[in-house]
């Protein structure tokens, strides 16, 4: 009987638990995702130029592997989050500044912006009720980005339209699925970090972002 309690007891605190982190997460990650536009907005208004963009990507690159693994577990994570996303998002100046400059721009922007948020809200709200376990993919996953990575470095040189449209639409699908594999490890205690797990989630979120917009541009002929 004791074990019994024991063990109830146990699976109630595991179950609170993973409910903190996941509240956690979705609140620092709407958070970031907000300072993230409002970096965008800035850099547009600025006119920053392709090379300042690439020097923040790098920045941002620079913050996931070399200072937020240190820090993930203090309260300066959390400012660290914060200046890795706004440097994300503004990185995005260029890119948004051509589209909006297009005949159909402000138009792609605004469905590239709606179908990732409707990509992130359904598969997070199916991973959430379904409580499935989706670990199983992670391995598939890594090696489909890598194999994304080798093709993205080719195409610089082979300049292929139709393989800049196949490879963006591969990689909504693998950070699509990515978003499925990082919430069932909310949902089923593989992550226990809400700021690892909130930088995990808007990283898919923002590169089905940039794909969706490459992808629309592309059927609507910009």
């Amino acid at each position: 009987m004791n074990d019994r309690i024991v063990s109830h007891s146990q699976s109630q605190q595991s179950a609170l638990s993973t409910n903190k982190v996941l509240r956690n997460t979705y609140a620092l990650l709407s958070m970031t995702l907000i300072t993230s536009a409002i970096a965008a907005f800035i850099a547009i208004a600025v006119g920053i130029g392709p090379m300042m963009s690439l020097g923040m990507t790098l920045g941002a690159l620079a913050i996931v592997f070399f200072v937020l693994p240190r820090t993930m577990n203090s309260s300066a994570g959390i400012v660290w989050t914060f200046v890795f996303t706004g440097l994300l998002g503004a990185s995005l100046g260029p890119t948004l500044t051509y589209y909006l400059s297009l005949s159909s721009g402000p138009g792609i922007v605004m469905q590239a912006l709606a179908t990732t948020g409707m990509v992130f809200l359904g598969l997070s709200a199916y991973a959430i009720t379904s409580k499935k376990d989706f670990s199983f993919m992670g391995g598939f996953l890594v090696a489909g980005v890598i194999a994304l990575l080798v093709a993205m470095v080719a195409n610089i040189f082979l300049q292929i339209p139709a393989l800049s449209l196949a490879i963006s639409t591969i990689a909504v699908l693998i950070f699509s699925a990515f978003i499925l594999y990082d919430t069932s490890n909310i949902i089923n205690g593989g992550e226990t970090n809400y700021i690892r797990a909130t930088v995990s989630l808007y990283l898919n979120i923002f590169n089905i972002f940039v794909h969706m917009l490459s992808i629309l541009g592309f059927m609507n002929d910009d």
